[in-house]
């Protein structure tokens, strides 16, 4: 398989469901593109999953950078998409390109994710006119997570609903190659999905999505604490658990001297 590319995930509208993951460092990398994820999202929720941070707020371009480069370097195949940081794109579209760049140049990335709609379009047509691939994403954004008053279902009332069909109508004319729909109804990411011409990737926006990407801590149980039930999330394995039994168990040999035994000695 060749190299997935932001022309090629955009040409699998109505072709073909896309299967998108979170990843955040290289060994997670490998095993999301071995198994042949067509778009990995190296997405500021790292600021929770990996740095311990409560929201994606305080996350910095340099940590954003750093794990960028670690995932690109476990990646064959897979289209990597870095997520820009809160504030690393508000300013103005000149800044936007000048740290969208830095993703592209100095850490691999194949493409950029901003969050916003219709009031983002200078943004990401000066993006996409100095050749970087856009991503965008409405719905729920959690670097809107302040004036939004909490994490909450998007678009129930129709005028809320119009304006987000508005918004990803907007986003595909200012050249995005994909949307990402956040916490939506799901007749409202089915109409979105109808509405535009670049694929949809549904977190929590119902079925109808052309595709759908989850946080891969949420999906393989691997969050330190009792996590909130999600309810979009589907948990495909228990490995937090499982990890953590194997370090007691670790803890448990050591201290009788189980481990190691001869077979493990030289």
């Amino acid at each position: 398989m060749s190299k997935w590319t932001a022309t090629k995930i955009k040409g699998m509208k109505g072709q073909q469901k896309i299967a998108c993951l979170t990843a955040y460092d290289y060994t997670m990398a490998r095993l999301v593109d071995q198994a042949g994820i067509q778009l990995i999202l190296v997405g500021d929720s790292l600021a929770m999953t990996m740095l311990g941070y409560a929201t994606t707020l305080p996350v910095t371009m340099e940590e954003m950078l750093h794990h960028t480069r670690a995932v690109v370097r476990g990646v064959r195949e897979a289209l990597v998409v870095a997520d820009m940081p809160f504030m690393s794109y508000h300013v103005s579209p000149s800044q936007a390109v000048k740290n969208a760049g830095l993703f592209i140049k100095s850490a691999g990335a194949d493409a950029v994710k901003v969050e916003g709609g219709a009031f983002r379009v200078p943004t990401i047509r000066a993006l996409v006119r100095n050749g970087i691939p856009v991503l965008g994403h409405i719905g729920l954004t959690p670097q809107s997570i302040r004036s939004m008053g909490g994490y909450k279902v998007q678009g129930r009332k129709p005028d809320d609903a119009l304006r987000l069909i508005e918004d990803a109508v907007a986003l595909e004319k200012a050249g995005v190659f994909a949307i990402v729909l956040e916490c939506l109804p799901k007749a409202l990411g089915k109409d979105i999905t109808k509405a535009v011409g670049v694929p949809t990737i549904g977190i929590g926006a119902g079925a109808g999505c052309d595709g759908q990407i989850l946080v891969i801590h949420d999906m393989l149980g691997l969050q330190v604490e009792e996590a909130p039930k999600l309810t979009f999330v589907k948990r495909y394995a228990n490995l937090g658990a499982t990890t953590s039994q194997a370090l007691k168990k670790y803890r448990r040999e050591v201290e009788k001297g189980i481990f190691p035994a001869n077979v493990h000695s030289f």
